[in-house]
């Protein structure tokens, strides 16, 4: 008796830790490269400890086969991609928002390694990234995520198939959102670039002479710092609603 029901306690948190280690590999700031796997690993089996008591009477009975506990295990595993993709899905807005800039201010070729997207990127895209998920934190928007972690059971209950057409639907429209967003952000960059260039031409044409190259680059690139110093606190607020807003379609009503 005593054998068999511990069997059913590892079974009941070793299927609540399957879900919530995997939605842990893929969260913004918790995934990050310069967090140590021993650290995700320990706050994802704590979490695991804290919530499976409560979670205990939604869980299956553990399968007898071992197909039917493998089946088991890869249906959590995909819950568990899908909620952690959409939550990096809304936060690539701010790099999509630091390409458009990059590309308006003429620093595209200005490359640097982004810890937050785990490659290389534009140097005001990891600027971003970086700024709004510290904001993401300071603001206490991770305890969203954090409770998304459990709500997701009431959203997909635990043993039964995720429908993989919806899923997909989903996160097309949370990726599309999150590009429209990041044009969104960089818009007032995209008016005073197309401003410029108009004026830089116009410029060019009635003086000939003018080394527009040398003299314009410096300019369009003082005048996108400007703006930047301008709009970013707008640009930040805008985000966290719309963090706020993504990670909320996971909570339960």
């Amino acid at each position: 008796m005593l054998e068999q029901l511990l069997q059913l306690e590892l079974f009941a948190l070793a299927i609540v830790f399957i879900r919530i280690g995997t939605i842990m590999m893929f969260l913004p700031g918790f995934s990050a490269q310069f967090v140590s796997v021993r650290i995700r690993l320990a706050l994802a089996l704590a979490i695991t400890f804290v919530v499976t008591p409560v979670l205990v009477d939604d869980l299956p009975v553990m399968p007898e086969s071992p197909a039917a506990f493998g089946l088991l295990v890869l249906g959590e595993a995909a819950i568990g991609v899908f909620i952690g993709s959409l939550a990096r899905a809304i936060t690539a807005a701010l790099q999509a928002a630091g390409v458009f800039i990059s590309l308006f201010a003429s620093l595209a070729n200005a490359l640097i390694l982004d810890p937050i997207a785990e490659q290389q990127s534009a140097t005001i895209g990891g600027f971003l990234s970086i700024l709004g998920l510290v904001l993401v934190f300071v603001s206490d928007l991770h305890h969203l995520m954090l409770r998304a972690l459990v709500d997701s059971y009431g959203l997909f209950a635990p043993g039964s198939l995720m429908s993989f057409g919806d899923a997909a639907e989903m996160l097309a429209r949370t990726v599309t959102d999150a590009f429209s967003l990041g044009l969104k952000l960089a818009s007032p960059f995209l008016i005073v670039a197309l401003t410029y260039y108009v004026g830089i031409g116009v410029l060019g044409r009635l003086m000939p002479q003018l080394p527009v190259f040398f003299f314009g680059l410096p300019l369009q690139i003082s005048i996108q710092i400007w703006v930047m110093a301008l709009a970013l606190s707008g640009m930040m607020l805008v985000f966290l609603q719309h963090f706020s807003e993504g990670i909320g379609a996971i909570l339960a009503p």
